[in-house]
């Protein structure tokens, strides 16, 4: 029994006496400013694979780009990213925030493509609806004088 006591309690101070995985950097980021970064570095990720040709470009690292708009270098970056990741609930709850926003922004965009597509059919049906309009008036007359061809034509018989 004292031997089941003993072995109970050392695994109940092991398990309380959490350690740090990673220690806390010296420069830490907040964690909403953490979320701002990712937030941007996702809208970088996916720019890259819809519009490759636009990345390659610029002469500009668009990383670095989004790392001095935050006052961020990439090793502070780097070392705040470790240091949250470690902790996998908060990391988890930051990248569904991010999800989040990320939804957002897509409906937002789509409801405004939708309604430029709406508009882009009115304008094609319009100018449809014009050209028929044109296609019944009179034609113009021609710029070729027929009594020059009459004139041409006697010259040759003679």
């Amino acid at each position: 029994m004292k031997n089941f006591l003993v072995i109970v309690l050392v695994l109940f101070l092991s398990v309380s006496c959490k350690k740090e995985v990673v220690k806390q950097p010296a420069k830490l980021i907040e964690r909403e400013k953490m979320i701002d970064i990712m937030y941007d570095l996702s809208l970088l990720e996916a720019m890259k694979y819809q519009h490759q040709e636009l990345i390659d470009s610029t002469e500009t690292n668009p990383t670095k780009f989004i790392l001095k708009k935050y006052k961020v270098d990439s090793l502070q970056f780097a070392q705040n990213n470790m240091y949250y990741a470690a902790d996998y609930e908060n990391y988890k709850d930051m990248f569904d925030e991010v999800g989040k926003r990320l939804a957002k922004v897509q409906r937002a965009t789509d409801s405004i493509v939708t309604i430029e597509d709406k508009k882009a059919a009115k304008e094609a049906k319009k100018k449809k609806k014009e050209v028929v309009k044109d296609s019944v008036k009179k034609a113009e007359p021609s710029p070729i004088n027929i009594d020059s061809i009459k004139k041409a034509r006697r010259l040759k018989r003679r």
